[in-house]
């Protein structure tokens, strides 16, 4: 099994790119305090790259800033790469497929748009409920 889960605020500003193929890819950095501390009563702290894909990338990075609080349930993955010196490296990241703000930022009630219900019909008006009444399907076979 492969699954991460984290909690931490993000270092910067989400990083968003479209692929040659139109698909959205949005990168960042989230940093995560370590749950015990050293000797010295110092707690550290990891910072881990989260990679998001698709439409999960476009809400990041029209919303997610430096600072913000967030959770990313996800999947480690370990590339390899050739650097320009010419030596291979890895990189660990995690692919998150879901991520969810845990706080509000200071601009978010005028960033995030709103999503309004349609009301519910009153009885007797369209779309009243059938609940009840006899429906004819017809014959199955």
């Amino acid at each position: 099994m492969n699954r991460i889960v984290l909690v931490g605020r993000l270092t910067r500003d989400p990083e968003l790119r479209v692929t040659q193929n139109g698909v959205s890819v949005a990168r960042f950095t989230v940093a995560v305090d370590r749950p015990f501390a050293s000797q010295s009563g110092e707690r550290g702290t990891d910072f881990i790259d989260v990679v998001v894909w698709r439409k999960q990338a476009e809400t990041v990075g029209a919303y997610m800033k430096k600072g913000r609080l967030v959770a990313v349930e996800g999947r480690l993955q370990v590339r390899t790469y050739q650097a320009t010196d010419g030596q291979k490296r890895r990189a660990w990241e995690v692919i998150g497929d879901r991520v969810e703000f845990l706080d509000r930022g200071p601009d978010s009630a005028a960033r995030v748009p709103a999503v309004e219900e349609p009301p519910f019909p009153e009885p007797g008006e369209e779309g009243e409920s059938t609940f009840g009444d006899e429906i004819d399907i017809g014959e199955p076979f």
